[in-house]
């Protein structure tokens, strides 16, 4: 009987862990703000073999669609091999149609702070459930690609600016990741060498004009004292978003004495991702100097 009734608690937890490791996620679900698309995606190993470690994925595509197989699951799917626990976060973004007919001039849609909104609401979430997931709350980190990119370094650089409260949601939470890594990052909104697209989805049609607008957002220019730990990765021949943004990021962080590891590929492109194919077989060696630097921020 003993051992009958181990196999039937061995079998329900396989099944819950089997349930929890492709659960979709609706982070907004019992608030007012009413995004149904925003999903959050887990990919759970069998055994966290960092002592719960968390990385919330944040996929590229210029803050106007995702890139959410190459930049998003693919990636979880290698940290959960890696045995780490993944979330894909599937963010609001401005949409095809409204990139196409510039809409939101007339009708409004999303931008700014709707994109940081959800960051930071699945950090609280997941800190919350972390016994849910087996996770560790104070090992927290994201991971963003491109758009993604800038997006997990204005959770680190605004981290004291709580963008729920505007919402109504009260928390007792830090909003603050544990860690961030930038995959070839969209990085100023003020420089001459940002990347425009990007620019124009987060600011809005008007605000990518104000000068206000894109000085804030320019994370290289607002680096916090207590910012997390950063993992920065980019290719010198990137054709979309110009090499140099990583570059100021490095400067930044470097002024500021954040401890940071970067690494800058002469190939390798833009938007490889997690794949095997894309880019080159020198800029796919980032996960294996991804996972070196974990396993020395966590040793």
């Amino acid at each position: 009987m003993k051992r009958i009734i181990f196999i039937v608690a061995l079998l329900v937890g396989c099944v819950r862990q089997s349930v929890l490791a492709q659960e979709i996620i609706h982070i907004w679900d019992g608030t007012d703000v009413g995004s149904s698309r925003v999903t959050l995606q887990s990919f759970l190993p069998q055994t966290n073999q960092y002592a719960g470690l968390a990385v919330i994925v944040c996929p590229g595509g210029s803050y106007c669609w995702h890139d959410y197989e190459v930049e998003g699951t693919d990636v979880a799917r290698w940290l959960q091999k890696e045995g780490i626990a993944a979330f894909v976060l599937k963010y609001r973004v401005q949409g095809i149609f409204p990139y196409i007919s510039h809409s939101r001039a007339i009708f409004g849609g999303h931008k700014h702070p709707d994109m940081i909104e959800d960051l930071q609401r699945t950090i609280q979430l997941l800190r919350e459930q972390a016994d849910r997931y087996d996770i560790d709350p104070s090992r927290i980190g994201a991971m963003g690609f491109s758009a993604g990119g800038h997006l997990v370094m204005s959770a680190a650089c605004f981290h004291a600016t709580d963008f729920l409260a505007s919402q109504g949601i009260s928390h007792a939470e830090s909003l603050r990741p544990d860690f961030v890594a930038p995959i070839y990052p969209v990085v100023s909104m003020s420089h001459p060498v940002t990347h425009k697209r990007s620019r124009r989805a987060l600011l809005g049609e008007w605000g990518k004009f104000s000068r206000r607008m894109r000085d804030s957002l320019s994370v290289e220019r607002h680096i916090p004292e207590d910012c997390p730990p950063v993992f920065l990765v980019n290719c010198k021949d990137d054709p979309v978003v110009k090499y140099h943004n990583s570059e100021l990021l490095d400067s930044a962080l470097t002024s500021k004495g954040i401890p940071h590891r970067y690494i800058q590929y002469q190939t390798g492109g833009h938007g490889f991702g997690a794949s095997n194919v894309r880019g080159t077989a020198e800029c796919r060696q980032w996960r294996s100097e991804f996972m070196k630097w974990i396993k020395e921020l966590y040793k």
